[in-house]
């Protein structure tokens, strides 16, 4: 079903976007959380960077570069400060940003789900690493719905997602299968098996779909 009548579907009301993302307080908090988020999240890589070069550090780092799309995504909209949300800018390259980052965000929080929960007794009950990292990532997927609100798609951005994602996931999980190649999957108090590689490729796959059907259609 068309939520919105215009090619839109999107679980978070019209009037809640409009709320936070048409108005400058809301709307730069959201940004300003966003990069701390980037922050934080490279914090936890830390550990792992130093044996790992640096150009590949981008492709290593799923979180922050989730959430790091998404501030970009959303900082587009502050020349729309003081327009209706329909006003808000679109154009190719724009519909390629909006579609990664819903792509990379909702990919990183149903893939932290699965990966807490597949050693559920390594994590849980400890607060944060448990909880805090879970519900964290969780959010991800409701910030992501967001973006169809003011961005739009076109196949050549959906079919780029789906490259970019699946490409992460041979770049994640290839060492696991080919001897002397370095896995590169974040970091996990267990060692990934063929269930999580599995489910890491079908969640890609999922996000995508997720994106086609969200997404309004860039206008020609």
């Amino acid at each position: 079903m068309d939520a919105f009548g215009d090619g839109r579907r999107s679980p978070i009301p019209r009037k809640w976007a409009r709320y936070y993302l048409e108005n400058a307080p809301s709307l730069v908090w959201l940004i300003v959380a966003n990069v701390a988020a980037v922050f934080v999240g490279i914090y936890f890589y830390l550990p792992d960077l130093p044996g790992i070069d640096t150009f590949l550090w981008p492709a290593h780092m799923d979180s922050p570069v989730a959430v790091g799309l998404m501030a970009l995504s959303l900082a587009t909209l502050l020349p729309n400060l003081g327009d209706r949300l329909d006003d808000a800018p679109q154009n190719r390259v724009l519909a390629y940003l909006h579609t990664i980052a819903f792509v990379w965000l909702v990919k990183m929080g149903l893939w932290t789900a699965l990966a807490l929960n597949l050693e559920v007794s390594l994590y849980f009950p400890d607060a944060w690493n448990y909880f805090g990292v879970l519900v964290t990532h969780l959010l991800f997927v409701p910030e992501a719905y967001l973006a169809p609100h003011y961005g739009a798609t076109t196949r050549g951005a959906l079919a780029t997602a789906l490259v970019l994602a699946f490409g992460n996931d041979v770049f994640d999980y290839a060492g696991l299968f080919l001897d002397g190649v370095q896995p590169y999957h974040p970091r996990l108090l267990y060692e990934p098996g063929l269930v999580l590689v599995v489910g890491t490729v079908l969640i890609s796959l999922a996000s995508v779909a997720l994106a086609a059907r969200a997404f309004p259609r860039l206008e020609a």
